[in-house]
């Protein structure tokens, strides 16, 4: 990795960390959601915003040539390389005071995704990745799982409110009919993380934003998991459906309904 990447890398990973912190700070009790709903089960809370402002003011102050692009604020700056942010990924489960929640901060030049940090505050988890440096968690090098066969396996299958509950249902009802335990779990970049670090096969979603996966794309790869291409189109702009999976079973999963083949 060059210098100025390992710098982003360094970076990352400490503001991530420090992110997670205002939010578990922020983080409502447990019970009904203290959030405002954006849509149909989109969810935003005070520390959205606030995890996103603070994100962009230290990566603008260290790294005032790149681009910053947030879930809330949209792209607020623009650069050769730019940092992809989902300042909480499972709003839903953070506004009820549940654990399963994470900062995501992606770094992409052009299409191309470069570094990834997830940090899950609750879970005491940071995972990073560089491209061509492998995939971290809490310093240990993590790969995804060796499964191969369907009936052995466990997906997760996230829901989005973009595609029609009939499309979700027949992916559920395909997975099901393979013998694979299924699960959803609230979050799309941690049920991506999962991947990765072996806990469970395959995560799919019907459509997912570029925040969302930013950082994650490169994490996946780098544990050698299989993972559509995301990219494809345009899905940096508009978002995508991907499916992501131990290598074992991407023959098995490359024709899940309404979704990309992984690679």
């Amino acid at each position: 990795m060059t210098e100025p990447l390992q710098a982003r890398l360094a970076a990352a990973m400490d503001l991530a960390e420090r992110a997670g912190e205002l939010a578990m700070e922020m983080r409502p009790p447990p019970g009904s959601g203290h959030a405002a709903l954006k849509g149909p089960q989109d969810w935003v809370t005070e520390a959205d915003n606030a995890v996103e402002r603070f994100l962009s003011g230290e990566l603008a102050a260290a790294f005032p040539e790149d681009g910053f692009q947030g879930e809330e604020g949209g792209i607020a700056r623009a650069g050769p390389l730019r940092w992809v942010v989902d300042p909480i990924d499972g709003t839903a489960n953070f506004a009820r005071g549940a654990g399963r929640f994470c900062v995501s901060l992606g770094c992409m030049q052009g299409n191309i995704p470069l570094i990834g940090v997830i940090a899950a505050p609750a879970q005491r988890e940071t995972v990073w990745a560089s491209r061509g440096g492998g995939a971290w968690l809490n310093g240990d090098a993590i790969h995804a799982a060796d499964t191969s066969a369907v009936s052995q396996a466990i997906m997760e299958l996230g829901w989005s409110r973009r595609r029609s509950n009939a499309d979700y249902l027949k992916l559920c009802e395909r997975i099901l009919a393979d013998g694979t335990g299924l699960r959803h779990g609230g979050s799309g970049a941690l049920g991506l993380l999962d991947v990765a670090v072996g806990r469970i096969d395959g995560y799919a979603e019907l459509h997912l934003n570029l925040w969302d996966v930013a950082a994650a794309l490169v994490i996946l790869r780098e544990a050698g998991a299989r993972v559509s291409d995301f990219l494809a189109g345009d899905g940096a702009t508009n978002g995508n459906g991907i499916v992501a999976c131990a290598p074992g079973l991407a023959a098995a999963w490359s024709d899940l309904p309404g979704l990309p083949k992984p690679r």
